[in-house]
């Protein structure tokens, strides 16, 4: 019974050592992560290999594993830019991005853990401030704001490619202008739409009137060629074929008593 303590007291130091060992080299990366690995006693950053997967691993106690979200991500960045003219414009956008998975090791080793504020961002403020110098406060208020984001997009993506980040998108979410800029643009365009809403009153009105008018003339040259065509012997040979027309029919007495002053046959019947 005296030895008993003397056993155990050995048993429980090599339990708690097995326990801190395996709790300091437990990895766990969960959905969306991964991880890279830093040797204490090798190469330091593991940039040859391929990442630590989600799951559960194993690592040396003395070595260290840096984890990573690698699904798409959102950055979202405000800033102030001037315009072709020199004006004060806000914008938003935001940009989606993820880190390439198999350059994890060289991001981390170069980067670091907080890349977004070292690269991405720096990188989209240039890029929006160089694109929205070229533009109008009226073309970033109104028809420009696609082409403007696509610009963004481009430049951004010349910089990260290279910089182990893979850009999906930029989004510009708004673009705030000066109260008395944008009040001078609204007033402009609603200007030109009533414009335009007069201009096409006014073609639709002409185009009715030279409806009318078109239709007038054709009643007047058909008025005038039948006019035209009704003399003294057509009128007399359409009565005489209606002449012949009553004396065919079974149903009347014809008198020719001589002619009228047209010098048509004087019909009289009864049934």
């Amino acid at each position: 019974m005296d030895k008993l303590p003397k056993i155990a007291l050995p048993i429980v130091f090599a339990f708690v050592a097995v326990v801190i060992l395996i709790s300091k080299s437990a990895v766990t990366i969960n959905s969306g992560e991964a991880g890279v690995l830093y040797k204490t006693f090798g190469n330091g950053v593991v940039t040859d290999e391929p990442p630590l997967g989600e799951g559960f691993h194993v690592v040396a106690p003395w070595n260290k594993v840096f984890v990573y979200e690698v699904r798409q991500q959102e950055v979202l960045e405000k800033m102030n830019v001037l315009s072709s003219n020199g004006l004060d414009i806000k914008l938003e956008a935001s940009a989606w991005f993820e880190p390439i998975r198999g350059e994890l090791g060289k991001l981390h080793q170069e980067k670091g853990e907080d890349y977004v504020q070292r690269v991405l961002l720096p990188t989209i403020r240039s890029a929006a401030r160089s694109v929205v110098g070229r533009y109008t406060p009226e073309q970033l208020y109104s028809s420009k704001r696609d082409a403007i984001q696509q610009e963004i997009f481009d430049e951004t993506q010349k910089i990260v490619k290279d910089e182990y980040i893979q850009l999906n998108e930029i989004l510009v979410r708004d673009v705030t202008l000066p109260p008395t800029i944008k009040e001078a643009i609204e007033r402009k365009l609603r200007q030109e739409q009533e414009s335009l809403e007069y201009e096409f009153r006014l073609v639709t009105a002409k185009k009715e009137a030279e409806k009318v008018t078109i239709e007038a003339q054709g009643k007047a040259d058909a008025n005038r060629i039948l006019s035209a065509s009704l003399n003294d012997q057509i009128l007399k040979d359409k009565g005489i074929d209606a002449t012949l027309k009553l004396a065919e029919s079974p149903n009347s007495k014809i008198v020719v008593v001589g002619s009228g002053d047209s010098g048509l046959p004087l019909i009289l019947g009864n049934n």
